[in-house]
């Protein structure tokens, strides 16, 4: 089995070099991926109704999905975005080296600022606009506290390297850091 890529409307996925698309993920219609992304297991990508835009070395963990509104919202991410398991956007922009914690929801129009951190589990309401650098979290999502720009973007750097690197042991399993190579 293997990603569905399926084009709507005469639109298919536009996809960049060196992705990893895993098993069971969706990309459908209107969605332009960058370079060394990664789209795990379960995780759909609904460009049906408007456009999704995903920069360089994004990834989009098990289960997540995004969505528009038909004309009235798009997805734009930068690089260096982290979006964790089961989360549900729908309808944002997020900027580079941002973190979306698990299972956090963002509905539309909400904009993430580069480097800024939602904390898992948190439901960021439509219109909200999170400031860049900065931890927001809850239901609904508030301000908690700054966060060191260095620091979160050592950290969103750090976690798309790893994010590389499980995706690399799929594309690639022979190669040498591979947890499934055999000792020889």
């Amino acid at each position: 089995m293997a990603a569905h890529i399926i084009p709507v409307r005469g639109i298919t996925p536009q996809i960049g070099e060196e992705c990893f698309l895993a098993e069971g993920a969706c990309i459908i219609g209107d969605v332009v991926m960058g370079h060394h992304c990664s789209v795990w297991f379960n995780a759909v990508l609904r460009g049906d109704v408007n456009s999704i835009r995903i920069g360089n070395h994004v990834n989009i963990q098990d289960g997540s999905v995004l969505h528009t509104l038909y004309g009235l919202s798009t997805i734009e991410m930068g690089d260096y975005v982290s979006i964790g398991h089961n989360v549900t956007i729908h309808g944002a922009t997020i900027h580079n080296y941002a973190l979306i914690g698990m299972g956090s929801v963002l509905l539309d129009h909400v904009e993430v600022g580069e480097g800024a951190i939602v904390a898992a589990g948190s439901v960021v309401l439509k219109g909200t606009k999170i400031e860049p650098h900065t931890l927001w979290g809850g239901c609904p999502a508030r301000f908690i506290k700054e966060v060191d720009p260095t620091q979160s973007a050592e950290m969103n750097q750090r976690i798309a390297h790893n994010y590389s690197m499980y995706a690399s042991w799929f594309m690639y399993p022979e190669q040498e850091d591979s947890p499934n190579k055999e000792e020889k």
